[in-house]
């Protein structure tokens, strides 16, 4: 069965209007009978373009597995062009030619992004009005949530952008330090609601020196942690597009984050689910797949499990804590394993043009939740990186890694 279009009337047939409808770039298809008469047929290169309503679209990776096909690319239909060119008389262009349609409230959306409103040599003052620990009795490491004030300031920024925090001092060559980026932790009108504050979450990054064995902290974060009310800092930015939360509120958000990677899922979720605001109501669908060391070491523990006891149909907790809980095999639960057990569950969800998957946190956790995805695609003869790199056009894959 096809489901390929190749005039102006099948454009225009009721399903063409009832469902949003994909192009399959396909390579390795067996000919058999039924495809033998198939209105889309195989080219001696091998390769083969299916269109697909949204709905067919499980049942045909399927069948395309079935006769020994890989999909190498899946694209966005772009009805109105094949439409308006059909009507003057010019050939159709094909699904090469069409690039995937991105959302307009994503467009809307980075046309007013806030870019380095502070720079290096003309840093914000800003002013310490919280640093609290977040690591609870028995947890591994510090972690502090930092609150600045900034009123009186020209700084704003989006969830999912960084600020950059200038350190004081020299380093052993004599020349100030360099800044650090962190993740903004609150959302664009910060912890207080008065658009006057803006909230880091970070991590003291302490080691051995590998030739002495001397303790090493690091020089920022140790800067950060060590800060008390109404200390002076000197910030930045904001910085990064990378991680912007999409406006549609129906839109479906999977996080992926170890550590102080939660920084911009906190920003997220809170106006998801805290704060309420008439030009934005979430009514999607939010999953979060947090991985930890231990129990202790969850931050923000009780505003998440709140959000999901509150908000059950939109809200979706999921942990992996690697010291408490194990796989099926008796190994440490990491993050990766944790996307293994759901990925099946995800991948359907990544067949909405609607969801977007977000990872942040340690690097060494890409390759994990890659290795997963790439499997479950592979049942549906989808070639898993061709896949990823479709999602990252669409601007539906977000990566921030460390």
């Amino acid at each position: 069965m096809t489901y390929g279009f190749s005039s102006a009337s099948a454009v225009n047939s009721k399903t063409a209007f009832g469902d949003r409808l994909f192009v399959f770039e396909v390579v390795g298809l067996r000919q058999t009978p039924n495809n033998q008469q198939s209105a889309v047929p195989i080219r001696r290169s091998g390769t083969v373009r299916l269109t697909v309503p949204y709905g067919r679209m499980n049942e045909e990776m399927q069948r395309i597995a079935r006769l020994g096909g890989k999909i190498v690319s899946i694209e966005r239909f772009d009805r109105e062009r094949v439409e308006a060119s059909t009507v003057a008389g010019a050939p159709a262009p094909s699904s090469k030619d069409s690039k995937p349609s991105k959302p307009m409230t994503q467009a809307k959306a980075k046309t007013d992004i806030p870019v380095n409103i502070y720079r290096p040599k003309t840093p914000l003052i800003g002013k310490c009005v919280e640093n609290r620990e977040l690591v609870g009795e028995g947890g591994i490491g510090r972690v502090r949530h930092l609150t600045f004030d900034v009123s009186g300031s020209d700084l704003r920024y989006l969830e999912g952008q960084s600020i950059g925090i200038i350190p004081p001092g020299s380093d052993d060559k004599g020349k100030s330090h360099k800044l650090r980026l962190y993740s903004i932790a609150s959302t664009r009108h910060g912890d207080r609601l008065d658009d006057q504050t803006v909230s880091l979450c970070v991590r003291e990054l302490v080691y051995q020196h590998p030739e002495t064995g001397e303790t090493v902290y690091g020089v920022c974060s140790r800067f950060l942690c060590e800060l008390n009310d109404g200390d002076d800092v000197q910030i930045t930015g904001p910085v990064g597009k990378e991680m912007l939360l999409p406006e549609d509120p129906e839109a479906k958000i999977i996080m992926m984050a170890t550590g102080t990677g939660i920084a911009p899922f906190r920003a997220y979720l809170r106006r998801m689910f805290v704060e309420q605001h008439d030009d934005y109501k979430f009514n999607g669908f939010a999953w979060l797949v947090f991985g930890i060391p231990k129990t202790p070491n969850i931050l923000y523990q009780d505003k998440l499990e709140a959000m999901q006891s509150e908000y059950p149909d939109h809200f979706r907790l999921t942990y992996a804590i690697s010291r408490e809980q194990q796989t099926a095999d008796g190994q440490k639960m990491y993050i990766q394993n944790r996307v293994a057990e759901h990925v099946e569950e995800m991948w359907n969800l990544l067949q909405d043009e609607k969801t977007h998957t977000y990872i942040c946190g340690l690097k060494g956790m890409e390759d994990g939740i890659d290795e997963a995805f790439a499997g479950e695609a592979q049942k549906h003869g989808v070639e898993w990186s061709a896949f990823r790199k479709q999602l990252k056009s669409q601007d539906r894959w977000h990566v921030e890694t460390y």
